[in-house]
């Protein structure tokens, strides 16, 4: 059970800590945030849980797979919000529009055999 604490708060911590500097630096807190921290630190928790490196790997094709309909949020929220459209409202459209990103390259790579 401390170990799981352990984990909970570390990603916790990275979380706020990206938060809290993107009010000083929107610059920093998006190059921290770009990082895959929390993948890396996803795929270290399994190994150090696990030794399972075909999960690993598994989860790492499987992340590469779902970046790429993630970039749909952050292209659509800031033309959203330049379009004034409020920021909440921009908020839900672009994770509806991610949403149908993300179903379109699931069943994309289905019809490809693609399994993640």
């Amino acid at each position: 059970m401390t170990y799981y604490a352990f984990k909970v708060f570390i990603s916790a911590l990275l979380i706020v800590a990206i938060a809290e500097i993107s009010k000083r630096s929107s610059f920093m807190g998006a190059l921290l945030a770009s990082i895959p921290l929390i993948s890396v630190m996803a795929i270290l928790w399994i190994y150090i849980d696990t030794k399972d490196i075909e999960k690993i790997s598994s989860l790492s094709t499987g992340i590469f797979w779902l970046v790429l309909p993630s970039l749909a949020l952050f292209v659509s929220l800031p033309l959203l919000l330049k379009q004034g459209l409020g920021f909440y409202l921009s908020l839900v459209v672009s994770v509806v529009i991610t949403t149908a990103c993300y179903a379109i390259l699931i069943f994309t790579l289905n019809h490809y055999n693609i399994k993640l």
